[in-house]
């Protein structure tokens, strides 16, 4: 008797459920008036009170200058405030304004209902698996749960998308990029 082979086109598969969440959750979080970049740095930003420029770019994977854009526009809104560090002059210290944990909050209920939306198929126990064995080859990769690494900050424009790969490839990619900044 000869063991079933393995199901083919994981990977394919993946791929084109990411590119399924990522579009829903743009759409999702557009009605807010913000990017999925803004609204991952707001998340990043959201979990400390005070956070340093240098190492929301240190924790995305990207060059400070790429993060600029994104808290420019975030700061336009009103949603942070940037400040030069106390302790180093050379720094930057980025914190959310009363208006940006505000929109945090109600960014987190976009997130949770997209969530939803996208296991609504799944049983429980399913989603449980699913969570487990994604996040399983996920650390295998070296990849961040709550951080979406070198994408968080690669489009070029609030209506403009360039995507940034991931993975192997990312940092020759990188270097070749004519990208942008941020969004």
């Amino acid at each position: 008797m000869t063991a079933p082979q393995p199901h083919r086109r994981i990977a394919f598969l993946l791929s084109q459920l990411g590119s399924a969440a990522a579009a829903a959750f743009d759409s999702a979080v557009r009605e807010l008036g913000i990017s999925p970049s803004e609204a991952g740095l707001l998340r990043l930003v959201g979990r400390a009170p005070v956070v340093n420029q240098r190492s929301v770019s240190t924790q995305l994977g990207v060059g400070p200058s790429r993060v600029v854009a994104v808290l420019d526009r975030l700061e336009s809104g009103g949603l942070v405030e940037r400040r030069r560090s106390a302790g180093d002059r050379r720094n930057h210290e980025i914190a959310l304004t009363d208006r940006g944990r505000e929109l945090l909050g109600r960014l987190r209920a976009v997130a949770e209902r997209h969530e939803l939306a996208f296991v609504a198929p799944l049983t429980p126990d399913q989603i449980r698996q699913l969570g487990d064995t994604l996040a399983t080859i996920a650390a295998a990769r070296g990849l961040s749960a709550d951080v979406h690494r070198e994408t968080a900050v690669a489009s070029t424009g609030p209506d403009e998308r360039a995507t940034v790969p991931s993975g192997d490839n990312a940092a020759a990619v990188r270097r070749k990029s004519t990208v942008r900044h941020p969004g």
